[in-house]
């Protein structure tokens, strides 16, 4: 048996939403990684903070606690892509971890920009990681599609808990 665990960051609910659909194919454990200071409920407001977190490489503080990392040897990584990569918070909880020798699929959601050059970030902070194939939902996306999108690319993935 693997021992999964799905850790996300989402604004919107997006993220969200295709994080609990990647726990009811793979029965891994969801993290929901929250900042201590929301982000504004106004999305412009949301993109330029999230623009000038990335322009000042911040690290919010988080809400996030994994008390049994090592258990763990997949880790699905969930984000919407910010302005090419992940938000901020999502930095700030990979860099409290070491894992080296996990396996993280990450898995994005956008508006058109896919990935952007996140999993090149994620590669600079994780180098001792294996990294998986992952995949880029459309934020709008239809739920019965994103099912479909995600039940195929686990299956190619063949991991299960």
């Amino acid at each position: 048996m693997t021992k999964i665990l799905i850790a996300y960051f989402s604004r919107s609910g997006h993220t969200r939403e295709f994080a609990k659909l990647i726990q009811q194919h793979s029965g891994g454990d969801l993290l929901e990684v929250r900042p201590v200071r929301p982000y504004p409920q106004d999305y412009r407001e949301t993109t330029e903070q999230a623009k000038r977190e990335q322009e000042t490489h911040a690290r919010p503080q988080i809400i996030a606690e994994v008390n049994h990392m090592a258990s763990y040897e997949v880790v699905f990584l969930g984000y919407p892509n910010w302005w090419g990569t992940m938000p901020m918070a999502l930095f700030t909880w990979l860099e409290q971890y070491d894992l080296s020798g996990k396996t993280l699929i990450p898995f994005c959601t956008h508006e058109g920009s896919r990935f952007g050059h996140s999993l090149a970030d994620i590669k600079s902070k994780c180098p001792k990681a294996t990294i998986l194939d992952g995949l880029a939902l459309h934020a709008s996306l239809p739920k019965e599609l994103a099912l479909r999108n995600i039940a195929q690319w686990l299956g190619g993935l063949r991991i299960k808990a």
